[in-house]
């Protein structure tokens, strides 16, 4: 079996939770990069803002970095995981503060080039 060729983009510490994100991701899994970007620009989750960063600078790493054919790129693998939580505090009633957290996450994207 041959290897696929494969270019991958990453972002840390987007501030926006994995679930959103992952929402997202499954709409361009498997898809062609240039129907991904149509995708991801009319798509209105502001996830979408993100994700479509990563993917364009996955194309630009395949094609300067690997002189892959901007044609024939599809997303081969996407996915988001969890990064650190931002752990903050807020006021209540009687003095007291409630916890809660900004959750963070880290994007990654992997092109692969159809034979």
């Amino acid at each position: 079996m041959a290897e696929i060729k494969t270019a991958t983009a990453m972002t840390r510490n987007a501030r926006i939770s994995p679930y959103k994100l992952r929402q997202v991701l499954e709409l361009i899994r498997g898809k062609s990069a240039a129907k991904a970007v149509v995708i991801l620009k009319f798509s209105d989750k502001r996830a979408a803002g993100i994700i479509l960063k990563v993917l364009n600078s996955a194309m630009a790493n395949a094609e300067h970095n690997y002189g892959m054919d901007l044609d024939k790129l599809y997303v081969h693998e996407a996915f988001a995981n969890q990064g650190p939580m931002m752990k903050r505090f807020r006021p209540v009633s009687m003095g007291r503060a409630h916890p809660y957290v900004h959750k963070l996450s880290h994007v990654t994207i992997t092109l692969g080039e159809r034979q």
